[in-house]
């Protein structure tokens, strides 16, 4: 599926920090401020790709600490393909996007999983359904486990 645009925004730990927690952690190396994510200056809905398993926390095969970004969705990036393992069709897609947001504008999406591969698939499904381009989180749940002082949330 070609992208109608060669870079895609990114969000740095600090800057989701800020807006998921109110406070940013101490800095890291890989925390430094990027691109903004979003352009409608409400806070970003994470949307997490991970398997439902690591998001609630129930297994962490990876990272130090199980769970995920508080206020976090889980969309796992397996549930774009259908059993032939071709992307689905974008409405198809469009529909089951919009259901995970429930009434969340698209606009407002930070895409992440465990270190910010697999949420790219997201990223491009979103895309391809109409639902415009996104921004990263590439640090992701590796990086958000690994700061000290930010909150942690496990279940649904």
């Amino acid at each position: 599926y070609p992208l109608t645009a060669p870079r895609v925004a990114a969000m740095g730990t600090a800057d989701l920090a800020a807006t998921v927690c109110g406070a940013a952690p101490a800095a890291s190396p890989n925390s430094a401020p990027q691109t903004a994510p979003t352009t409608t200056g409400q806070p970003p809905v994470v949307l997490d790709a991970r398997g439902g398993p690591r998001f609630r926390g129930e297994v962490e095969p990876l990272d130090p600490v199980a769970g995920h970004i508080p206020g976090a969705l889980n969309r796992p990036f397996t549930d774009n393909t259908g059993p032939d393992g071709r992307l689905k069709p974008a409405a198809v897609l469009r529909e089951e996007f919009l259901a995970v947001l429930n009434g969340a504008d698209p606009n407002r999406v930070v895409h992440q999983c465990g270190s910010g591969v697999s949420a790219v698939l997201n990223l491009i499904a979103m895309e391809h359904a109409g639902l415009g381009r996104q921004a990263l989180y590439p640090g992701s749940w590796s990086e958000w486990s690994r700061t000290p002082g930010l909150p942690v949330a496990t279940g649904g």
